[in-house]
């Protein structure tokens, strides 16, 4: 289905041949517009200005009090204020709404663009009226990517938004681009997911294209529908890649046509003899329907091969489950298997990959005149847009939908972050949307309640709903080849609900702060000395933003630094908070001038006098796969952290928001071999000379709890001239005040 191949290659208009040396890369699609977007001067190192911001009601107001504290008086750019991730209101008093009105209040103070709740998903409103070939988007949410409608979309953390309202810039090497040649043509009922899926398997363990560009081209394209690109598109967050784009052609335009926007289509297509840093060969029509198993969307096998090795398969599933349970053990998913059969709890389609015109319509069909039962199974459906929902409407699809059993909702993204459709303990639920990490459906490990959430395509959750939740793909019922549906967008819902203050900042207009809202935290500047005591220690191969900081119900908390910090690690580490916490505490007293005895035994220990720096920080082989969440990295500098030592970053987003708050990016090397143990104590002697005179390693000494004394390399590797002056300053609010 997917092959992988390393190394360079050049585009001949039609195919791929061996290539050596870099040049011809400026032959490439995003070559072109990252040239565009560049300030530097320098094609080599970026400094790139985006065409528009977008962030939803978890991220917008920390990055609006961030950037108000940073010196901006108005948004310099077309800056997006979705409202779709706290939207139901349901946890937290009235702490949600408020900060609706906040963001209201903002887009009216600033000059922004405010989306109403359940109007819209982020990234299809950012689809329908804000892409365009050849712009670059700059979102506050991973799963920010519009390359098949020929826009390079970045997710990143909320500082970097920061740094394009206070008019600086995204500063990166060139990225390697790869080339993803796609042959052939799906079969009746191969959806997007599937074809996002099988990629993903491929790609995501070897870190193939790991913080690169993927640029899709070849005859295939042609065969896919726009809203079938989409799908595809989205899903590249989850390869770890930095961005993505495609080839454009006339069902773009007509799509661009459709949209009302003509004027925003132009064509995209690399240059005979662009040279590529590796490339993607897929063809089309061998993908299979895929089911993503817990716990990551890499863990995805042909629906076949599963219903083969359903036993063995579960099983493993099984086994990581149990280690994440608070008593070490797992609900059992055997009992589902039944005559040879796999029956699944729950079905949802939805959010910015899942809940598109096309899935929904393709469902709609299937389930006419059908019931999905009245027995256990149930299937919930989230348009991903007011518009579309109207379509649907319109067109009877949506009636359909509801008599064959279905729940139809607003626009909203909680099932893909655990704050919808949680399923039973030890349910097992199948969805069209974005991860499946674990505890995304909602459920809460650490306290006895554990379900599983596998990713499948619209079209094979829509054929299992079919046969009331007897795990079926699509492929295995008698389908024509599927239609691509006419849709006319219709400008009304949005020109009646949503507020456009772009390019119309009103000074006089006051921010309405609720009794939830509240700023950072000082942060000081780096001492030169510090003495680091171990807060967490995490072996396991990859840690995600989601247990660094969980989704879900602690999303309402997410405008309260304090409060919000208390739920950092919590459900990886629950100790961890505490540890902290008295960390931090015998940092306070030595900031008050006051040393407590911990802090003096501390630093006693250490060998350091009272002006050396207390502080926490935490070890993970490989952290912040996942969401661009800022407070993955916030929450630990709340509660007084100051460093994470990884083996490596599983993203370029996590790393940035570590730098971006002040603490340290360490890596090591043998990091897995290592042995730190929370408790442990790191002292780092001229660290502040350190970072200012561009060291990229610096020698440390480690201090276990038991056990001698040791040397520790830790490497700086990458930081750039502002992420030093960051890290010198405290944080980015303060390198910003400082200026």
């Amino acid at each position: 289905m997917v092959q992988l191949k390393a190394g360079k290659f050049r585009y001949d208009g039609k195919d791929f041949s061996p290539a050596s040396g870099a040049e011809g890369r400026e032959g490439t699609i995003a070559y072109s517009i990252l040239k565009a977007h560049n300030r530097s001067g320098s094609m080599d190192c970026l400094a790139l200005r985006f065409d528009a911001l977008a962030s939803h009601d978890i991220t917008y107001v920390g990055i609006i009090l961030t950037a108000r504290a940073s010196g901006m008086r108005r948004f310099p750019l077309p800056y997006v204020l979705t409202n779709c991730h706290n939207s139901l209101c349901a946890v937290g008093g009235t702490i949600n709404e408020d900060d609706h009105q906040f963001g209201l209040s903002a887009a009216k103070k600033y000059g922004g663009i405010f989306v109403p709740p359940h109007e819209a998903v982020i990234h299809q409103y950012m689809r329908e009226k804000m892409a365009a070939c050849g712009k670059m988007l700059l979102g506050s949410d991973s799963h920010t990517r519009y390359g098949a409608l020929g826009t390079m979309g970045v997710g990143e953390g909320g500082p970097e938004l920061v740094k394009q309202l206070c008019e600086k810039s995204y500063d990166i090497v060139y990225p390697d681009v790869v080339a993803v040649q796609l042959r052939g043509k799906p079969r009746p009922g191969v959806g997007p997911q599937d074809v996002a899926l099988a990629i993903i398997r491929e790609v995501f363990p070897c870190g193939f294209v790991k913080n690169k560009v993927m640029e899709f081209v070849g005859e295939g394209v042609k065969n896919l529908s726009v809203e079938y690109r989409n799908g595809i598109d989205v899903m590249t967050t989850e390869t770890t890649c930095l961005s993505s784009i495609w080839q454009t052609d006339d069902k773009v335009r007509a799509w661009y046509e459709a949209y009302g926007r003509p004027q925003d289509f132009r064509v995209l297509a690399p240059q005979a003899g662009a040279v590529y840093d590796g490339l993607i060969e897929v063809d089309l029509s061998t993908v299979e329907p895929m089911i993503a198993l817990p716990f990551h969307p890499s863990n995805a096998y042909p629906i076949s091969y599963f219903k083969a090795h359903m036993k063995e398969l579960l099983e493993g599933v099984e086994r990581e489950a149990a280690s994440m349970a608070k008593d070490g053990k797992a609900p059992s998913l055997l009992p589902k298997c039944r005559d040879g059969e796999f029956y699944v709890d729950q079905g949802v389609i939805g959010g910015c990959s899942g809940g598109t015109y096309e899935n929904l319509m393709f469902a709609a069909n299937l389930l006419k005149n059908k019931s999905i039962g009245a027995d256990s199974f149930s299937l919930s459906v989230y348009p991903a847009s007011q518009p579309q929902y109207v379509k649907l409407m319109e067109s009877g699809a949506a009636a359909d939908l509801a008599l064959a059993g279905a729940t139809l909702r607003s626009a909203f993204c909680g099932p893909c972050f655990g704050a919808g459709d949680v399923p039973q303990n030890g349910g097992f639920s199948i969805r069209h949307t974005t991860r499946n990490f674990p505890s995304r459906e909602g459920s809460k490990p650490g306290e006895g309640q554990l379900a599983y959430v596998a990713l499948m395509d619209a079209r094979s959750i829509a054929a299992t709903a079919l046969n009331g939740g007897r795990l079926t793909a699509a492929t295995e019922l008698e389908l024509s080849e599927e239609p691509e549906y006419d849709y006319i967008f219709d400008d009304r819902i949005y020109a009646t609900r949503v507020y456009d203050g772009w390019g119309r900042p009103d000074p006089d207009v006051e921010l309405r702060f609720g009794p939830g809202i509240a700023d950072w935290p000082e942060q000081i500047p780096l001492p030169e000395d510090l003495a680091l005591v171990v807060a967490s220690a995490i072996y396991d191969k990859v840690t995600t933003t989601d247990e660094l900081i969980p989704s879900g119900e602690t999303s309402s908390y997410r405008s309260n630094p304090i409060k919000l910090s208390r739920f950092a690690l919590s459900r990886k580490d629950p100790a961890y908070v505490g540890r902290a916490l008295e960390v931090q505490a015998m940092e306070e007293s030595r900031r008050r001038g006051e040393l407590s005895p911990e802090a003096k035994a501390l630093l006693a220990k250490a060998g350091l006098d009272e002006k050396a720096g207390i502080g926490s920080l935490v070890f993970a082989l490989k952290p912040g796969d996942g969401s661009a969440r800022e407070q993955a990295a916030s929450c630990q500098r709340v509660l007084g952290g100051c460093a994470n030592i990884a083996g490596e970053y599983a993203t370029k987003r996590y790393r940035s928001n570590v730098v971006n708050w002040g603490m340290l990016p360490f890596q090591l090397k043998d990091a897995e071999t290592s042995g730190i143990r929370p408790g442990d104590l790191v002292v780092l002697r001229g660290i502040r000379s350190a970072v200012a005179s561009g060291a990229e390693s610096v020698e440390a000494e480690w201090i276990p709890v038991s056990g001698e004394k040791k040397s520790l390399h830790l490497e700086l590797p990458g930081l750039g001239g502002e992420e030093r002056q960051i890290l010198l300053a405290g944080c980015l609010i303060n390198h910003y005040a400082q200026k």
